[in-house]
């Protein structure tokens, strides 16, 4: 039995603790298991410990040989070189044993420490609510929140063997036979028939790349896909906005809707019909589950900590928009201007993002000005802004182009082709859409003929 004697310090383990660095400093290679198990500086108990895995990350994520010299001179950059004891601890690190044989079991033990030590941290601010007598559905609220964040918190991802994997898709597969409206319930449409049919519909876990070049509507066709889910689906969708404010994304939604011309809305120059019309969209709207922020810089970690919040306090997200990826900064702050590793770090923080989270992220991205030089002006694949990351990263890649942009005397005049250049598990192919201007909405030519 544990006495009170016993529980002073915080549960921790230093000798599993300077193994773990001690094996990276031996075997770089042994990072690609590191970043497995997802352990972080965070982890680390003691502080020396936290700098040189932090220093150790940063060395890794630039490509960098991670030893001793190399080290020292980051941390010397980071302003922590003195905090950890200068170089000699960092000797003392690299001398700490002979073999590397036993660093995923440190990791293990560091890992585990790590979780009891929030188990602690979370049950001190439990108790800590509960004595200051808030409010009882808020305590348990919290309680739920802070225990969900716990169980994200695993030592390591489970590998499954396909006869797990094949059990519990038959599970799936009867739940469906038995009830056949559940298999569109998770199931999130674009909401235009010649873009569904070949995408089918936006997938969990999926990457889905909208790019195109400026004043083609790319921002206009999100929203107008946002609309369809949201209003038409009833599905639960965020918009990251990098780009625009909160109000003029608002303003861009109501006037798709109501079909009030958004130079009305923008200007205020509304009558009283206006009004009327405009009062009923917005309770329509009210209704609907749209999360909008518009922080103008933000890094996937960011991200990542916006979107878990969102479905742990709302609402089960159905799809993440950002408009637009360019805009976005790598979690790192070493790329010193080379803006094609960072575009890639994003890329593939995205897609890692849409995985971990299980839901489709559709994200914006600028098109190269090589568009421009050509006679076909049709946008491929190879124009994708600065990193073909983006492309290897994506599930799918739709390109947006309108041909009176060009040419202005054309007869496809406010028409816009919906060319999808990469699909995973589908065909590629176009489609065409109108783009009513005034009201920022697209709309299938069959239904305006109607």
């Amino acid at each position: 039995m544990v006495s009170l004697e016993d529980i002073k310090l915080p549960p921790h383990n230093i000798d599993a603790e300077k193994g773990a660095l001690w094996g990276i400093l031996m075997d770089n290679e042994l990072m690609y298991y590191y970043d497995g198990t997802w352990l972080a500086p965070e982890d680390f108990y003691q502080k020396e410990h936290f700098y040189i895995y932090q220093g150790i990350k940063k060395l890794w994520a630039a490509r960098k040989t991670i030893d001793v010299v190399t080290l020292a001179d980051q941390l010397s950059k980071d302003s922590v070189l003195d905090a950890i004891g200068w170089t000699g601890y960092l000797y003392e690190l690299s001398s700490f044993l002979l073999s590397t044989s036993s660093c995923a079991e440190y990791i293990k033990i560091v890992k585990e420490k790590s979780i009891l030590r929030n188990i602690l941290k979370t049950s001190q601010k439990i108790i800590g609510d509960v004595y200051e007598q808030k409010d009882t559905m808020h305590v348990l609220q919290d309680i739920e929140k802070r225990v969900f964040d716990l169980t994200q918190n695993n030592v390591a991802e489970k590998v499954h063997s396909i006869w797990e994997i094949l059990n519990k898709r038959v599970e799936e597969y009867m739940d469906i036979v038995d009830h056949p409206e559940k298999a569109n319930l998770r199931k999130v449409f674009s909401g235009y028939h010649g873009l569904d049919d070949m995408l089918g519909w936006f997938k969990p876990a999926e990457l889905i790349i909208l790019a195109a070049r400026p004043s083609m509507g790319k921002t206009a066709f999100a929203l107008n896909i946002l609309k369809n889910m949201a209003v038409d689906q009833k599905k639960s969708v965020a918009l990251f906005s990098l780009e625009m404010s909160s109000e003029q994304i608002a303003d861009r939604i109501l006037s798709m809707v109501s079909g009030i011309p958004m130079w009305k809305i923008s200007k205020g120059q509304l009558d009283t019909e206006d009004f009327t019309i405009m009062g009923g969209s917005m309770e329509t709207l009210s209704e609907t589950n749209i999360f909008i922020d518009d922080k103008w810089s933000t890094t996937i970690p960011e991200l990542k900590s916006k979107i878990r919040r969102l479905k742990i306090e709302k609402t089960n997200l159905d799809l993440v928009i950002i408009d637009y990826l360019q805009l976005m900064s790598g979690s790192n702050s070493w790329y010193s201007g080379n803006r094609v590793q960072e575009i890639s770090e994003i890329s593939r923080g995205l897609k890692e993002l849409a995985r971990e989270l299980e839901i489709p992220i559709i994200a914006l991205s600028q098109l190269s000005r090589e568009v421009e030089k050509r006679v076909d002006k049709k946008p491929q694949l190879s124009d994708l802004r600065e990193s073909g990351a983006i492309e290897q990263d994506a599930d799918e890649v739709i390109m947006l182009h309108r041909e009176d942009y060009y040419d202005p005397e054309t007869d496809k005049k406010w028409l816009t082709d919906i060319c999808v250049r990469k699909n995973r598990n589908g065909p590629v192919g176009e489609s065409e859409l109108y783009f009513e201007k005034e009201i920022m909405k697209f709309t299938e030519l069959k239904s305006r003929s109607d």
